[in-house]
Protein backbone atom coordinates (compact mmCIF):
# COMPACT_ATOMS: atom_id res chain seq x y z
CA UNK A 1 0.00 0.00 0.00
CA UNK A 2 1.43 3.37 -0.99
CA UNK A 3 0.20 6.87 -0.24
CA UNK A 4 1.96 9.43 -2.42
CA UNK A 5 2.65 13.13 -2.11
CA UNK A 6 2.97 15.37 -5.13
CA UNK A 7 5.96 17.53 -4.21
CA UNK A 8 9.44 15.95 -3.94
CA UNK A 9 10.99 15.35 -0.57
CA UNK A 10 14.31 17.13 -0.34
CA UNK A 11 15.05 16.88 3.37
CA UNK A 12 17.33 13.89 4.09
CA UNK A 13 16.11 13.86 7.70
CA UNK A 14 12.47 13.22 6.69
CA UNK A 15 12.49 9.42 6.47
CA UNK A 16 10.86 7.43 9.25
CA UNK A 17 10.76 3.67 9.82
CA UNK A 18 7.71 2.18 11.55
CA UNK A 19 7.98 -1.42 12.76
CA UNK A 20 4.79 -3.05 14.03
CA UNK A 21 4.41 -5.90 16.51
CA UNK A 22 3.83 -9.60 16.08
CA UNK A 23 6.13 -11.47 18.46
CA UNK A 24 8.32 -13.95 16.59
CA UNK A 25 6.99 -12.55 13.33
CA UNK A 26 9.36 -9.63 13.90
CA UNK A 27 12.01 -11.76 12.19
CA UNK A 28 10.21 -11.00 8.93
CA UNK A 29 11.05 -7.32 9.39
CA UNK A 30 14.71 -8.22 9.85
CA UNK A 31 14.61 -10.01 6.51
CA UNK A 32 13.11 -7.04 4.69
CA UNK A 33 15.66 -4.71 6.24
CA UNK A 34 18.49 -7.07 5.30
CA UNK A 35 17.60 -6.73 1.63
CA UNK A 36 17.25 -2.94 1.89
CA UNK A 37 20.57 -2.55 3.71
CA UNK A 38 22.37 -4.74 1.21
CA UNK A 39 20.90 -3.05 -1.87
CA UNK A 40 20.92 0.54 -0.54
CA UNK A 41 23.88 0.60 1.89
CA UNK A 42 24.09 4.40 1.85
CA UNK A 43 20.56 4.78 3.25
CA UNK A 44 20.12 6.59 6.56
CA UNK A 45 16.91 6.51 8.60
CA UNK A 46 16.82 9.36 11.13
CA UNK A 47 13.46 8.50 12.74
CA UNK A 48 12.89 5.01 14.15
CA UNK A 49 9.69 3.91 15.86
CA UNK A 50 8.63 0.47 17.00
CA UNK A 51 6.11 -1.39 19.10
CA UNK A 52 6.34 -4.87 20.63
CA UNK A 53 8.69 -6.98 18.47
CA UNK A 54 9.22 -3.85 16.40
CA UNK A 55 10.65 -2.17 19.50
CA UNK A 56 13.27 -4.94 19.77
CA UNK A 57 14.25 -4.34 16.15
CA UNK A 58 14.33 -0.57 16.57
CA UNK A 59 16.49 -0.86 19.69
CA UNK A 60 19.05 -2.97 17.85
CA UNK A 61 19.19 -0.60 14.87
CA UNK A 62 19.23 2.61 16.92
CA UNK A 63 21.93 1.51 19.36
CA UNK A 64 24.42 0.36 16.71
CA UNK A 65 26.98 3.02 15.81
CA UNK A 66 28.02 1.60 12.45
CA UNK A 67 26.39 1.69 9.02
CA UNK A 68 22.87 0.52 8.31
CA UNK A 69 24.26 -2.65 6.76
CA UNK A 70 26.26 -3.40 9.92
CA UNK A 71 23.29 -2.63 12.18
CA UNK A 72 20.97 -4.87 10.18
CA UNK A 73 23.63 -7.59 10.18
CA UNK A 74 23.65 -7.52 13.96
CA UNK A 75 19.86 -7.55 13.99
CA UNK A 76 19.83 -10.67 11.83
CA UNK A 77 22.29 -12.41 14.14
CA UNK A 78 20.17 -11.46 17.14
CA UNK A 79 17.13 -13.18 15.65
CA UNK A 80 19.04 -16.26 14.55
CA UNK A 81 20.44 -16.69 18.07
CA UNK A 82 16.94 -16.78 19.54
CA UNK A 83 15.17 -19.94 20.68
CA UNK A 84 12.15 -20.44 22.93
CA UNK A 85 14.32 -20.96 26.02
CA UNK A 86 16.07 -17.62 25.36
CA UNK A 87 12.73 -15.79 25.39
CA UNK A 88 10.81 -17.53 28.19
CA UNK A 89 11.16 -20.52 30.47
CA UNK A 90 9.97 -23.64 28.65
CA UNK A 91 10.97 -26.34 31.14
CA UNK A 92 8.12 -28.53 32.39
CA UNK A 93 8.44 -27.60 36.12
CA UNK A 94 8.18 -23.86 35.39
CA UNK A 95 5.18 -24.24 33.08
CA UNK A 96 3.46 -26.67 35.47
CA UNK A 97 4.02 -24.44 38.50
CA UNK A 98 2.54 -21.48 36.64
CA UNK A 99 -0.51 -23.53 35.63
CA UNK A 100 -1.01 -24.67 39.23
CA UNK A 101 -0.81 -21.11 40.54
CA UNK A 102 -3.31 -19.89 37.93
CA UNK A 103 -5.68 -22.72 38.83
CA UNK A 104 -5.38 -22.05 42.55
CA UNK A 105 -6.02 -18.35 42.04
CA UNK A 106 -9.16 -19.01 39.98
CA UNK A 107 -10.52 -21.62 42.38
CA UNK A 108 -9.83 -19.53 45.49
CA UNK A 109 -11.51 -16.40 44.18
CA UNK A 110 -8.23 -14.53 44.70
CA UNK A 111 -8.27 -14.91 48.46
CA UNK A 112 -4.74 -15.54 49.76
CA UNK A 113 -3.77 -16.71 46.29
CA UNK A 114 -0.18 -16.41 45.06
CA UNK A 115 0.45 -13.58 42.61
CA UNK A 116 0.56 -14.75 38.99
CA UNK A 117 1.68 -12.15 36.47
CA UNK A 118 1.62 -14.11 33.21
CA UNK A 119 1.57 -17.55 31.63
CA UNK A 120 5.27 -17.31 30.73
CA UNK A 121 8.39 -16.11 32.56
CA UNK A 122 10.40 -13.78 30.29
CA UNK A 123 13.48 -13.46 32.48
CA UNK A 124 15.56 -15.21 29.77
CA UNK A 125 14.62 -12.52 27.21
CA UNK A 126 15.73 -9.73 29.53
CA UNK A 127 19.07 -11.48 30.08
CA UNK A 128 19.48 -12.11 26.34
CA UNK A 129 18.90 -8.45 25.46
CA UNK A 130 21.49 -7.38 28.02
CA UNK A 131 23.95 -9.77 26.36
CA UNK A 132 23.42 -8.76 22.72
CA UNK A 133 22.80 -5.01 23.05
CA UNK A 134 25.28 -2.41 24.26
CA UNK A 135 23.99 -1.33 27.66
CA UNK A 136 25.21 0.40 30.78
CA UNK A 137 23.02 -0.08 33.84
CA UNK A 138 20.21 -1.08 31.50
CA UNK A 139 20.52 2.01 29.29
CA UNK A 140 20.98 1.65 25.51
CA UNK A 141 24.04 3.89 25.36
CA UNK A 142 24.45 3.69 21.58
CA UNK A 143 21.20 5.58 20.99
CA UNK A 144 22.46 8.68 22.79
CA UNK A 145 25.77 8.59 20.93
CA UNK A 146 24.03 8.25 17.55
CA UNK A 147 21.76 11.19 18.36
CA UNK A 148 24.70 13.33 19.45
CA UNK A 149 26.58 12.45 16.26
CA UNK A 150 23.59 13.42 14.11
CA UNK A 151 23.03 9.91 12.75
CA UNK A 152 19.62 9.80 14.42
CA UNK A 153 17.00 12.42 15.08
CA UNK A 154 14.68 10.44 17.34
CA UNK A 155 13.80 6.93 18.51
CA UNK A 156 10.42 5.94 19.93
CA UNK A 157 9.04 2.81 21.60
CA UNK A 158 5.37 2.49 22.46
CA UNK A 159 3.90 0.77 25.52
CA UNK A 160 0.49 0.60 27.19
CA UNK A 161 0.12 1.77 30.77
CA UNK A 162 -2.00 -0.80 32.58
CA UNK A 163 -2.11 1.63 35.49
CA UNK A 164 -3.81 4.48 33.57
CA UNK A 165 -5.04 2.86 30.34
CA UNK A 166 -3.04 5.31 28.22
CA UNK A 167 -0.79 4.56 25.28
CA UNK A 168 2.61 6.06 26.10
CA UNK A 169 5.27 6.71 23.46
CA UNK A 170 8.70 6.82 25.09
CA UNK A 171 10.93 9.09 23.01
CA UNK A 172 14.64 9.83 22.99
CA UNK A 173 15.77 12.50 20.56
CA UNK A 174 16.91 16.03 19.95
CA UNK A 175 14.60 19.06 19.93
CA UNK A 176 11.54 16.85 20.36
CA UNK A 177 8.39 18.30 21.92
CA UNK A 178 5.92 16.17 23.85
CA UNK A 179 2.42 15.61 22.49
CA UNK A 180 -0.91 14.72 24.04
CA UNK A 181 -3.90 13.12 22.32
CA UNK A 182 -6.99 11.36 23.72
CA UNK A 183 -5.63 8.33 25.61
CA UNK A 184 -2.20 8.86 23.97
CA UNK A 185 0.80 10.83 25.09
CA UNK A 186 4.55 10.97 24.66
CA UNK A 187 7.22 11.01 27.33
CA UNK A 188 10.81 12.09 26.83
CA UNK A 189 13.22 9.59 28.37
CA UNK A 190 16.50 7.74 28.01
CA UNK A 191 15.62 4.41 26.45
CA UNK A 192 16.75 1.13 27.95
CA UNK A 193 16.09 -2.58 28.19
CA UNK A 194 13.02 -2.12 30.40
CA UNK A 195 11.33 -0.01 27.71
CA UNK A 196 11.82 -2.86 25.24
CA UNK A 197 10.47 -5.37 27.74
CA UNK A 198 7.44 -3.19 28.45
CA UNK A 199 6.63 -2.57 24.79
CA UNK A 200 6.83 -6.29 23.98
CA UNK A 201 4.96 -7.65 27.02
CA UNK A 202 2.27 -9.64 25.21
CA UNK A 203 -0.88 -9.51 27.39
CA UNK A 204 -1.45 -12.58 29.59
CA UNK A 205 1.51 -14.42 28.08
CA UNK A 206 4.33 -12.02 29.11
CA UNK A 207 4.39 -10.16 32.45
CA UNK A 208 3.94 -6.41 32.66
CA UNK A 209 6.99 -4.24 33.38
CA UNK A 210 7.27 -1.47 35.93
CA UNK A 211 8.53 1.90 34.69
CA UNK A 212 8.46 4.58 37.36
CA UNK A 213 5.27 4.18 39.35
CA UNK A 214 3.23 2.49 36.62
CA UNK A 215 3.04 -0.95 35.04
CA UNK A 216 3.25 -1.29 31.28
CA UNK A 217 2.47 -3.94 28.68
CA UNK A 218 2.52 -4.40 24.94
CA UNK A 219 2.24 -1.08 23.13
CA UNK A 220 -0.18 -2.42 20.56
CA UNK A 221 -3.05 -2.85 23.01
CA UNK A 222 -4.52 0.64 22.54
CA UNK A 223 -2.37 1.98 19.71
CA UNK A 224 -5.07 3.24 17.36
CA UNK A 225 -2.61 5.26 15.24
CA UNK A 226 0.66 3.32 14.76
CA UNK A 227 1.98 5.90 12.26
CA UNK A 228 1.43 8.76 14.70
CA UNK A 229 4.81 8.65 16.54
CA UNK A 230 6.78 8.94 13.29
CA UNK A 231 4.61 11.85 12.17
CA UNK A 232 5.04 13.67 15.48
CA UNK A 233 8.80 13.17 15.21
CA UNK A 234 8.92 14.99 11.88
CA UNK A 235 8.87 12.21 9.29
CA UNK A 236 7.49 13.26 5.90
CA UNK A 237 8.14 9.84 4.39
CA UNK A 238 7.31 6.67 6.27
CA UNK A 239 8.36 3.13 5.49
CA UNK A 240 6.21 0.76 7.55
CA UNK A 241 6.85 -2.98 7.76
CA UNK A 242 3.89 -5.01 8.94
CA UNK A 243 3.97 -8.67 9.95
CA UNK A 244 0.37 -9.35 8.95
CA UNK A 245 -0.43 -11.28 5.80
CA UNK A 246 -3.21 -9.61 3.81
CA UNK A 247 -5.60 -12.43 3.01
CA UNK A 248 -7.57 -12.42 -0.21
CA UNK A 249 -11.38 -12.17 0.06
CA UNK A 250 -11.60 -15.91 -0.62
CA UNK A 251 -9.02 -16.72 2.09
CA UNK A 252 -10.68 -14.36 4.55
CA UNK A 253 -14.01 -16.14 4.05
CA UNK A 254 -12.55 -19.63 4.54
CA UNK A 255 -13.23 -21.32 7.87
CA UNK A 256 -10.02 -21.55 9.92
CA UNK A 257 -11.45 -23.97 12.46
CA UNK A 258 -14.44 -26.33 12.56
CA UNK A 259 -16.72 -26.63 15.54
CA UNK A 260 -16.57 -24.39 18.58
CA UNK A 261 -13.43 -22.22 18.38
CA UNK A 262 -10.68 -23.25 20.85
CA UNK A 263 -8.97 -20.62 23.05
CA UNK A 264 -6.05 -20.39 20.59
CA UNK A 265 -8.41 -19.34 17.77
CA UNK A 266 -10.10 -16.69 19.88
CA UNK A 267 -6.79 -15.37 21.20
CA UNK A 268 -5.33 -15.31 17.70
CA UNK A 269 -8.22 -13.20 16.40
CA UNK A 270 -7.95 -10.82 19.35
CA UNK A 271 -4.19 -10.44 18.98
CA UNK A 272 -4.49 -9.79 15.26
CA UNK A 273 -7.18 -7.17 15.83
CA UNK A 274 -5.22 -5.48 18.60
CA UNK A 275 -1.71 -5.60 17.20
CA UNK A 276 -1.73 -6.09 13.45
CA UNK A 277 -4.90 -4.74 11.81
CA UNK A 278 -4.57 -1.10 12.85
CA UNK A 279 -1.72 -0.26 10.47
CA UNK A 280 -4.14 -0.77 7.55
CA UNK A 281 -6.73 1.56 9.06
CA UNK A 282 -4.13 4.21 9.84
CA UNK A 283 -2.67 3.98 6.32
CA UNK A 284 -6.14 4.46 4.83
CA UNK A 285 -6.73 7.55 6.98
CA UNK A 286 -3.38 8.98 5.91
CA UNK A 287 -4.11 8.31 2.26
CA UNK A 288 -7.45 10.12 2.49
CA UNK A 289 -5.89 13.05 4.34
CA UNK A 290 -3.18 13.32 1.68
CA UNK A 291 -5.86 13.49 -1.00
CA UNK A 292 -7.52 16.39 0.79
CA UNK A 293 -4.30 18.28 1.57
CA UNK A 294 -2.98 18.33 -1.99
CA UNK A 295 -6.15 20.14 -3.03
CA UNK A 296 -5.54 22.94 -0.52
CA UNK A 297 -3.00 25.77 -0.71
CA UNK A 298 -0.33 25.56 2.00
CA UNK A 299 -1.81 28.57 3.80
CA UNK A 300 -4.99 26.61 4.47
CA UNK A 301 -3.45 23.32 5.58
CA UNK A 302 -3.38 24.29 9.29
CA UNK A 303 0.19 23.05 9.68
CA UNK A 304 -0.56 19.63 8.18
CA UNK A 305 1.55 18.21 5.36
CA UNK A 306 1.15 15.41 2.84
CA UNK A 307 3.20 12.35 3.79
CA UNK A 308 4.63 9.60 1.62
CA UNK A 309 3.84 6.13 2.92
CA UNK A 310 4.94 2.68 1.82
CA UNK A 311 3.66 -0.37 3.72
CA UNK A 312 5.44 -3.69 3.16
CA UNK A 313 3.87 -6.92 4.35
CA UNK A 314 4.34 -10.70 4.06
CA UNK A 315 3.31 -12.44 0.86
CA UNK A 316 2.83 -15.63 2.88
CA UNK A 317 0.46 -16.43 5.73
CA UNK A 318 2.94 -16.55 8.63
CA UNK A 319 0.35 -18.11 10.92
CA UNK A 320 -0.27 -20.99 8.55
CA UNK A 321 3.48 -21.39 8.13
CA UNK A 322 3.93 -21.73 11.90
CA UNK A 323 1.92 -24.95 11.91
CA UNK A 324 4.64 -26.61 9.80
CA UNK A 325 7.30 -25.89 12.43
CA UNK A 326 5.15 -26.62 15.50
CA UNK A 327 6.47 -30.20 16.02
CA UNK A 328 9.96 -28.80 16.72
CA UNK A 329 8.83 -26.76 19.74
CA UNK A 330 10.07 -27.80 23.20
CA UNK A 331 7.91 -30.68 24.40
CA UNK A 332 6.40 -29.05 27.49
CA UNK A 333 5.61 -25.79 25.70
CA UNK A 334 4.18 -27.68 22.72
CA UNK A 335 1.97 -29.65 25.11
CA UNK A 336 0.66 -26.39 26.60
CA UNK A 337 -0.10 -24.74 23.23
CA UNK A 338 -1.83 -27.86 21.96
CA UNK A 339 -3.96 -27.74 25.07
CA UNK A 340 -5.15 -24.31 23.86
CA UNK A 341 -6.21 -25.85 20.56
CA UNK A 342 -3.45 -24.80 18.14
CA UNK A 343 -3.61 -28.11 16.26
CA UNK A 344 -7.26 -27.53 15.39
CA UNK A 345 -6.42 -24.37 13.44
CA UNK A 346 -5.43 -24.01 9.81
CA UNK A 347 -3.60 -20.77 10.59
CA UNK A 348 -2.53 -20.67 14.27
CA UNK A 349 -1.81 -16.94 14.52
CA UNK A 350 -1.32 -17.03 18.29
CA UNK A 351 1.29 -19.76 17.90
CA UNK A 352 3.14 -17.81 15.21
CA UNK A 353 3.72 -14.98 17.68
CA UNK A 354 5.32 -17.36 20.18
CA UNK A 355 7.20 -19.50 17.64
CA UNK A 356 10.76 -18.45 18.48
CA UNK A 357 12.14 -21.56 16.79
CA UNK A 358 15.42 -20.96 14.89
CA UNK A 359 14.15 -22.79 11.79
CA UNK A 360 10.91 -20.78 11.70
CA UNK A 361 12.75 -17.51 12.34
CA UNK A 362 15.26 -18.23 9.58
CA UNK A 363 12.42 -18.99 7.18
CA UNK A 364 10.67 -15.72 8.05
CA UNK A 365 13.85 -13.77 7.32
CA UNK A 366 14.16 -15.46 3.93
CA UNK A 367 10.55 -14.56 3.11
CA UNK A 368 11.24 -10.96 4.14
CA UNK A 369 14.22 -10.74 1.79
CA UNK A 370 12.28 -12.31 -1.07
CA UNK A 371 9.30 -9.99 -0.58
CA UNK A 372 11.56 -6.93 -0.56
CA UNK A 373 13.32 -8.12 -3.71
CA UNK A 374 9.96 -8.61 -5.40
CA UNK A 375 9.12 -4.96 -4.66
CA UNK A 376 12.59 -3.63 -5.50
CA UNK A 377 11.37 -1.01 -7.99
CA UNK A 378 8.67 0.26 -5.65
CA UNK A 379 11.08 0.47 -2.70
CA UNK A 380 13.75 2.27 -4.75
CA UNK A 381 11.21 4.74 -6.10
CA UNK A 382 9.88 5.44 -2.62
CA UNK A 383 13.37 5.94 -1.18
CA UNK A 384 14.30 7.99 -4.26
CA UNK A 385 17.19 5.69 -5.15
CA UNK A 386 17.93 5.07 -8.85
CA UNK A 387 17.72 1.50 -10.04
CA UNK A 388 21.14 -0.16 -9.88
CA UNK A 389 22.75 -2.46 -12.45
CA UNK A 390 21.65 -6.11 -12.51
CA UNK A 391 23.36 -8.27 -9.94
CA UNK A 392 25.84 -10.87 -11.19
CA UNK A 393 23.67 -13.82 -10.23
CA UNK A 394 20.70 -12.26 -12.04
CA UNK A 395 22.80 -11.81 -15.19
CA UNK A 396 23.96 -15.41 -15.03
CA UNK A 397 20.40 -16.65 -14.53
CA UNK A 398 19.22 -14.55 -17.47
CA UNK A 399 22.05 -15.83 -19.66
CA UNK A 400 21.23 -19.42 -18.73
Amino acid sequence: MTANRTDPVTEPASLGLVLTGGGARGAYQAGVLRWIAREIPELTIPVLTGVSAGAVNVACLASHEGSLNEAVGRLGRLWLELSPNRVFRVDAPSLLWTAVRWGFRLMSGGARAPEVRAFLNTTPLRQFLHEVLDTREGILTGIGRNIEAGRLRAVAMTATSYSTGQTVVFVQGTEIGNWLRPQRRSEATVLGIEHIMASSALPLFFPAVRLGNAWYGDGGVRLTAPLSPALHLGATRILAISTRYDRTPAEASTLQVFGYPPPAQILGNVLNAVFLDLIDQDALRLQRLNSLLVQLPETRRMGLRPVDLLVLRPSTDLGKLAAEFEPQLPKAFRFMTRGLGTQRQKSPDMLSMLMFQPDYIGHLMQIGEQDAAAKAEEIRAFLKVPAGPPRVEEEQRTAG
